[in-house]
C-alpha cells in the first residue's frame, strides 16, 4: 500500500520554491554583452518577457546566453519550444561556442555580482506563495527534507538562509556533486521518496530507473515547464501534476497515487 506521507522529501530548487527568473535574466544578459558585445548595453524592452516564457527549454545554465541568442537572431517561440535542443546546436556549432566557457562566465559573472551586491542578488530572487512557511514546518517536524538541483549548492544556502530557513549543507545536492538526479535520489535511504520537480524530463529519467520504481514523482505546475509538458504527465502512470495550492498543504491534501493505467486511484 502506498504511503500518505512520505519519510523523505526531495525537492528542486529553482522552479519549486524559488522563482529565480528576473535574476536569470539579469546575469545572462550581462553575459550576452560580455560574448557578443551588442552596441545597446540595455536590452530591447521585449527580452526578458520573451525569454521567461522560454525558461523551460533550458536544461543547463550556460544554454541561457544561447537562448537570448536564438531570440535575438530571430527564431520564433514556437520553434524554440519545438526545437531547443537542435536550434541550441545549431548556434552553438555555427558561432565556435564553448559550453564550459559559457558556464564559467554565467558562474563568474553571477559570482562577481554576489561580491559587489550580496542584498542586491538576494532580493531578485522570490519563493513562491507559502513555500517558505511549509518547508520551515517540513523541516522542524523532523520530516529528512532534501534539496535536489542543478544550481549551485552555495547558491541555495544563501537564499535559504536570507529567508531563515536552516538546512545543513549535507542536505542540499547542488550542480558541485556532478551527477544526474536519480543518482542522489538512489542514494537517500529512507523510504518512501516523494520527490518535486518542475522539468518533466528530470522526472521521466527517474522513472526509467528500474530500482527507483517506489519512488512517488510530482511536476510542479507552477515552475519552469510548459502546458504540453503537463498533458504528458496527466497522462504517465509515475508522474503527478501538483498545483502550489497543494504543495503548501498537509501532504494527505496532495494527489493519490495512480492506478498502473495512470489514473488516480480513491482512496
Amino acid at each position: 500500500m502506498t504511503s500518505k506521507v512520505p519519510k523523505t522529501l526531495a525537492l528542486d530548487f529553482d522552479g519549486v520554491l524559488c522563482d529565480g527568473l528576473l535574476e536569470y535574466f539579469q546575469t545572462t544578459w550581462r553575459t550576452y554583452r560580455q560574448v557578443w558585445a551588442p552596441t545597446n548595453p540595455t536590452p530591447p524592452d521585449d527580452l526578458a518577457p520573451v525569454f521567461y516564457r522560454l525558461r523551460p527549454v533550458i536544461e543547463t545554465g550556460w544554454e541561457m546566453p544561447v537562448l537570448l541568442r536564438a531570440i535575438l537572431k530571430g527564431f520564433s517561440e514556437v520553434e524554440i519550444l519545438v526545437g531547443w535542443s537542435s536550434i541550441c546546436s545549431q548556434i552553438v556549432s555555427a558561432e565556435n561556442l564553448n559550453p564550459q566557457d559559457l558556464a564559467t562566465r554565467v558562474d563568474s559573472i553571477r559570482d562577481q555580482w554576489i561580491a559587489d551586491d550580496l542584498n542586491g542578488w538576494l532580493k531578485i530572487h522570490r519563493f513562491y506563495p507559502g513555500v517558505e512557511g511549509r518547508l520551515k514546518g517540513w523541516i522542524t517536524s523532523g520530516l529528512e527534507v532534501f534539496i535536489v538541483t542543478t544550481k549551485e549548492g552555495r547558491f541555495v544556502q544563501q537564499l535559504l538562509q536570507q529567508q531563515g530557513i536552516q538546512l545543513p549543507s549535507e542536505q542540499i545536492f547542488g550542480k558541485e556533486c556532478q551527477q544526474p538526479k536519480y543518482k542522489t535520489l538512489r542514494s537517500l535511504t529512507a523510504t518512501p521518496i516523494w520527490f518535486v520537480e518542475d522539468r518533466l524530463s528530470a522526472l521521466q529519467t527517474v522513472a526509467s530507473q528500474a530500482d527507483l520504481e517506489e519512488v512517488r514523482l510530482f511536476l510542479a505546475d507552477w515552475g519552469y515547464n510548459t502546458p504540453a509538458e503537463q498533458a504528458v504527465a496527466r497522462q504517465d502512470r509515475r508522474i503527478q501534476l501538483l498545483p502550489l495550492s497543494q504543495f503548501i498543504q498537509d501532504f494527505a491534501a496532495w494527489p493519490d497515487p495512480k492506478s498502473p493505467e495512470g489514473h488516480s486511484l480513491p482512496d
